[in-house]
């Protein structure tokens, strides 16, 4: 089984490497992370790099796709090279996925078009603007689709996709390998939950 990961610069290093994670215990796996050019790619702050080894060109089909999110996909729902490539994998493959602000490229790509689907909570207008309908819940599936909202919420994906690829058992096995168990110390993870300091805070840049 190919799972193919793109990355592109200032890309958000959770959205990948938490399904990848996961997703690496399922029987037969193989992940393969891709670029417009092989090499090192870095995340969002630009500490982190992880490899492409291959390039769009080279991979012309995968069994999941799996498309991270990040600010660099504001710059990115142009890019044909990406854009185009992601449609081709869409076609002939059994799952096409997204965490976070990468449903904006499956959008781009046009196949969210009047469909149900989720992102980052601060990407609403852009992904409604490519014709789907917003919902807050963290994994949304539509057929072979499955958008997965903000950043952490890409392991619950995974773990669900995981379950529809090898079975319940499989995916609560690879739950406890990766001691999955949140109990996060603050109920602040959504704008809904979240109180007004912790917005303020975010608005004006916590970095």
């Amino acid at each position: 089984m190919r799972i193919v990961i793109p990355l592109f610069d200032r890309f958000t290093a959770l959205d990948a490497v938490g399904p990848y994670e996961a997703l690496k215990f399922l029987p037969d796996a193989e992940i393969v992370f891709v670029a417009a050019e092989a090499g090192a790619v870095r995340d969002v702050p630009r500490w982190l790099a992880i490899t492409a080894d291959a390039t769009f060109g080279e991979i012309d089909a995968c069994d999941v796709l799996l498309v991270p999110g990040g600010p660099g996909t504001r710059g990115l729902l142009e890019d044909e090279n990406l854009i185009g490539w992601i449609r081709r994998m869409h076609q002939e493959s059994t799952w096409t996925t997204s965490v976070c602000t990468g449903s904006l490229l499956l959008g781009a790509a046009g196949l969210l078009r009047g469909l149900t689907a989720t992102t980052h909570w601060g990407a609403v207008d852009v992904l409604e603007s490519f014709g789907a309908v917003y919902t807050p819940e963290r994994v949304v599936h539509q057929g072979k689709l499955v958008t997965a909202a903000g950043v952490s919420s890409g392991i619950d994906m995974a773990l669900w996709l995981a379950a529809r690829i090898a079975g319940r058992t499989v995916a609560e096995a690879i739950q406890l390998a990766i001691e999955y168990d949140p109990q996060p110390p603050f109920d602040a993870g959504s704008p809904a939950k979240a109180p007004q300091a912790a917005k303020d805070l975010l608005a004006k840049g916590i970095r």
